[in-house]
């Protein structure tokens, strides 16, 4: 299917107001652009792996999330270049999958010898390294391999964070022309971005952001979620739910099965349901923890502490969701302190209202003093889990619980 000459003139020309140096490369490969509007009044070029959409076409080095990942698959095909960034390990893993089980060319169409379509290319054109046992020769040899099975290779490094700066100074020349029938994928929690192989990978890449979802949008998430899995959720169900996303959307993936087990089917879903189908004992949640720490019980709070971690919970998960209540209880008394009032204090720090009256008496036992001495303490925890000490982790949190007990019981003259 062809393309006239004015039409690409006109694009073009857009593109070169907007972003001058993305024309610097000539020919301009097809990945290079994938979210630069084209008014109504121009026509849409196709190029050679897909069609120029009016809303999807975006400079290399630009975020996009998994759902413009599925659809610049779908439009463009894959690229030859990707970088996964961010700490949500279920929109990563959802992102790798696109990737690994994307149908491109030749591969959409069958392969010879009876085999279904990618069939073969997974088995043998899809490769996995890791940051910490690779190496730049490595890298190299898998992406520049010719590919014999499919019209693509695909590469993944995971845990590229902990790629060596001189092994990823070497990879440099190849984001600079990378092969156009390899897909090199990078994936990683952070990187660092003062690193130079970093910098010219994400301006040469598709970056695709896996950050977690912000506090206002996990409602919405988890609602479709449960749609999907026919589940209605009463609102206090809801609630409970976006709590349990602090830990994660698997953590509430495997509550919303959970539930689709448990209850027989149209039944919408209350909060003592969710709470039964939760696996562990009532009474050990973070609002637990942190109202056994603001009243100063150390004794209810180290038997929390034991009892998730009995449970299996993380430590490290465990700090966490412990300093996120502990900074909605901050950004509480902040807005008391401003004249808001309890009601607005409570709503504003993401607090579900049939908790909000607890809460609230929590947030009325913390001072100003009390944040900056639990700032420090959880400084140190994490230190000490990330360090010498994290073969210690019920000696570190029961540290930190006891330090903060203490500080509440002696302000209180208790």
């Amino acid at each position: 299917m062809g393309f006239s000459l004015p039409a690409i003139k006109a694009s073009l020309a857009l593109i070169r107001a907007s972003h001058p140096r993305l024309l610097d490369r000539k020919p301009i490969p097809h990945w290079l652009l994938h979210r630069i509007p084209i008014p109504p009044s121009y026509p849409i070029p196709q190029c050679r792996k897909g069609i120029w959409s009016r809303s999807f076409f975006v400079p290399c080095g630009l975020s996009m999330n998994v759902h413009d990942l599925q659809r610049q698959i779908t439009q463009q095909g894959l690229a030859p270049l990707y970088v996964l960034l961010g700490e949500e390990p279920y929109f990563c893993d959802h992102a790798l999958d696109l990737l690994r089980l994307a149908k491109q060319g030749e591969e959409s169409q069958g392969l010879s010898g009876g085999s279904t379509p990618g069939e073969a290319s997974d088995l043998f054109q899809s490769d996995v390294v890791y940051g910490d046992e690779t190496d730049a020769s490595e890298v190299l040899g898998l992406a520049e391999e010719v590919s014999f099975f499919s019209a693509r290779r695909r590469l993944f490094v995971k845990w590229a964070e902990k790629i060596s700066a001189k092994d990823g100074e070497r990879l440099i020349p190849y984001f600079q022309n990378p092969n156009e029938s390899t897909t090199l994928v990078f994936a990683a929690a952070k990187l660092d971005g003062r690193t130079k192989w970093v910098q010219v990978l994400k301006k040469q890449a598709l970056v695709v952001d896996c950050a977690p979802l912000f506090e206002n949008q996990r409602g919405g998430w988890i609602t479709q979620q449960a749609r999907e899995l026919g589940l209605s959720l009463e609102p206090q169900a809801l609630e409970v739910l976006k709590d349990q996303a602090n830990e994660g959307l698997y953590a509430v993936l495997r509550e919303l099965e959970n539930l689709v087990a448990y209850l027989p089917e149209g039944q919408r879903v209350q909060v003592e349901d969710v709470e039964l189908v939760r696996g562990k004992p009532p009474g050990i949640s973070v609002f637990d923890w942190s109202e056994a720490v603001s009243r100063g019980d150390h004794g209810r709070a180290l038997d929390i502490v034991a009892k998730n971690l009995e449970t299996g919970e993380a430590p490290l998960r465990m700090l966490g969701a412990f300093l996120w209540q502990m900074r909605r209880i901050w950004k509480a008394s902040g807005l008391l302190q401003e004249g808001k009032d309890q009601g607005q204090a409570a709503r504003q720090a993401g607090i579900p209202p049939f908790r909000a009256r607890e809460f609230m008496q929590q947030v009325q036992w913390w001072k100003d003093a009390h944040f900056r001495r639990a700032w420090t303490i959880f400084a140190q925890a994490d230190s000490a889990l990330k360090g010498g000490r994290a073969s210690q982790p019920k000696l570190i949190l029961d540290d930190l619980v006891i330090q903060l007990c203490q500080g509440m019981q002696s302000s209180a003259g208790r």
